[in-house]
């Protein structure tokens, strides 16, 4: 009876976790390498077990760095269940396939270069027909269900508070006359954030797998966040240019709506025309619609007395290309939500190119930007920036929001941990190695807790935890 560590090892994205008991191999997350071009290739690499030899998968959430390699477990011969939330199994219906077109464009384009270089050209990491394959094996479940997934595996997942269907995953094992509880904490999510609840307080494990990817800092109280929101929108209407928000497509852009309807009136939101231009973040907010028995109280009531979460008279959804590009029509008085968050793709690109320029125009960065990312450059002031070859004047206004991470922080964390009744050993994942070292002293020192940090390739011992305490 064993975990084996393979992947979001002192890194973030790449979560993976082979589960190794009575004859049967689960896997606990199969998400994509995340990152640098080096680490991106690392997806290539093999896996560090077979595929056709797994029972099971169980996937804690849908975000592509938990689910995007299920895909290339098809490739290699998986063919079993894969256990997730009926909302994650939703988003991953769009999720993978739009993995899938990534990689399979990603791949066109490096296969110009390697062609001009005389090099053998590459295969896509995987193809539309993989990620379709992969869909048919999921076996949804609910918020407290317990299933036995295979013999000696049972689970029950519960609200972690991160994104629409996240979980935090209660795992029973039972070898012969040995039992374990381990417990996954999949992502958690930032206590107060709009529309979903706060994560789910779990009383007992033998062993804690947890996230640590903000371990190493607290967050901004959230009226502090409002209140910078506040001043952007007075600013705002002093120079009425067009308005552009990047936000990732899963969970910002769900927040950035309800928080425009939640306040359309007193920010004066009736008086601009409010575009989402991102076909996937439209999927995803369908999606969102769906599952409001997830909702917070405070959601739940405002959905049940307007009728809907995010809806505005003035919102357009532009799904298709010609209608995005209708929007560049509009020289002033519209809000253009659009992917990617961080600047590198998507429509959001095709706004910039046509606005940034212009001084009455306003840019308005709603998540964390990557070094080397066109937002790192945009917050960092750059003054020129190069869109296909064209170099542009940076004009427009550049605003900047804290406190809207999807991730809880150092203290939740500890306070989730806290909740153990006993101390169990704790063996920190999904985090940079520097963050997880400062989170591991806080852990030992203020909890007396037996904090660990996972190694890549790490093998941890189920039947003597005795030598982790």
């Amino acid at each position: 009876m064993e975990i084996q560590s393979c992947g979001a090892a002192q890194e973030v994205t790449g979560s993976c976790h082979l589960i190794k008991v009575a004859g049967k191999n689960v896997l606990l997350d199969c998400g994509l390498i995340q990152g640098r071009a080096k680490d991106e290739a690392r997806n290539r690499d093999p896996f560090p077990f077979d595929p056709s030899t797994l029972d099971a998968v169980i996937l804690s959430h849908a975000h592509i760095d938990h689910s995007g390699r299920l895909p290339l477990l098809i490739k290699g011969g998986f063919n079993g269940p894969i256990y997730t939330h009926t909302a994650s199994a939703d988003l991953c219906d769009t999720l993978l396939k739009d993995s899938a077109y990534i990689n399979y464009k990603n791949t066109q384009w490096e296969n110009k270069k390697r062609e001009r270089e005389g090099k053998k050209p590459l295969e896509p990491l995987y193809e539309k027909g993989d990620a379709e394959k992969a869909l048919t094996l999921f076996a949804p479940l609910e918020y407290g269900e317990k299933v036995e997934v295979v013999p000696g595996v049972t689970i029950c997942l519960s609200d972690a508070g991160h994104i629409v269907g996240s979980a935090i995953v209660e795992i029973w094992l039972k070898e012969n006359k040995l039992e374990r509880k381990v417990v996954f904490s999949g992502d958690l999510g930032h206590r107060g954030t709009a529309i979903l609840k706060d994560f789910t307080m779990i009383d007992e494990a033998d062993l804690v797998l947890m996230e640590s990817t903000y371990g190493n800092r607290i967050h901004r109280p959230w009226q502090e966040t409002f209140d910078e929101i506040e001043d952007i929108v007075k600013k705002i209407k002093d120079k009425p240019g067009n308005v552009l928000i990047p936000a990732f497509s899963v969970g910002r852009t769900q927040n950035i709506l309800y928080m425009f309807a939640k306040n359309y009136e007193k920010w004066g939101l009736q008086d601009w025309e409010i575009f989402l231009d991102s076909p996937m973040a439209i999927e995803a907010t369908d999606i969102y619609l769906r599952h409001h028995q997830l909702y917070d109280e405070e959601a739940s009531k405002f959905w049940q007395d307007r009728g809907s979460l995010m809806g505005m008279p003035n919102l357009t959804f532009s799904r298709s290309s010609a209608d995005s590009m209708k929007i560049n029509k509009i020289k002033n008085g519209a809000i253009i939500i659009a992917g990617s968050g961080m600047m590198t793709g998507g429509r959001i690109k095709h706004h910039i190119k046509h606005n940034i320029w212009r001084p009455e125009c306003h840019l308005i960065v709603t998540g964390y930007q990557s070094h080397g990312t066109m937002g790192r450059k945009l917050v960092e002031g750059a003054k020129r920036i190069k869109l296909w070859g064209d170099k542009i004047k940076v004009k427009a206004q550049i605003h900047t929001i804290g406190g809207l991470s999807a991730h809880t922080d150092q203290k939740g964390l500890i306070d989730w941990y806290s909740n153990f009744k006993s101390r169990p050993p704790v063996f920190l994942v999904h985090g940079e190695a520097d963050t997880m070292k400062v989170l591991r002293k806080k852990m030992r020192k203020d909890l007396n807790a037996p904090a660990h940090i996972a190694r890549s390739g790490q093998t941890i011992d189920l039947a003597n935890l005795d030598q982790y305490r």
